[in-house]
């Protein structure tokens, strides 16, 4: 009997290969994410040690200008915050589209290699069958043969 051939092979192959590519970029996607949570976790800490040293210094007493320049650095840092919190919203919906397009990819895998397992089974099951015969075949064969001759 001939050797198993599944006609959709290339397209599952191609199908694993988009699959593997999306999870790439979701995983890529994942680190600028992590990157854009910590310069935010670094920047509201420089922010709380800023507050904290302009407070100290506005009790031990200190110039207008020095006020102004804590001033506008915090706004600065408030601004730069603000900035990378909608950076990541933004990544955090990209992430979220690329891990709906692994899902579909991985559906649409899966769907295929379980139509290639069920064909494999039936080939199997008939290869099975096509042996069973022919050991059937040889067996009666043998047995006129022994007939015959005895």
């Amino acid at each position: 009997m001939k050797k198993f051939f599944f006609p959709l092979d290339t397209v599952l192959r191609y199908k694993e290969q988009v699959l593997d590519s999306l999870k790439a970029e979701h995983a890529r996607i994942l680190a600028k994410i992590r990157e854009c949570e910590n310069a935010i976790d670094e920047l509201e800490h420089e922010h709380r040690q800023c507050d904290i040293e302009f407070r100290q210094n506005k009790l031990s007493g200190m110039k207008i200008s020095e006020m102004h320049t804590y001033e506008n650095y915090l706004d600065a840092l408030r601004q730069k915050i603000r900035r990378k919190q909608e950076q990541l919203a933004r990544l955090r919906e990209q992430e979220e589209i690329k891990r709906n397009e692994v899902v579909e990819a991985k559906k649409e895998t899966s769907s295929i290699d379980k139509l290639k397992e069920r064909k494999r089974f039936e080939y199997e099951k008939e290869v099975q069958k096509q042996e069973e015969l022919s050991i059937e075949e040889f067996v009666t064969t043998r047995d006129a043969m022994a007939r015959l001759n005895g």
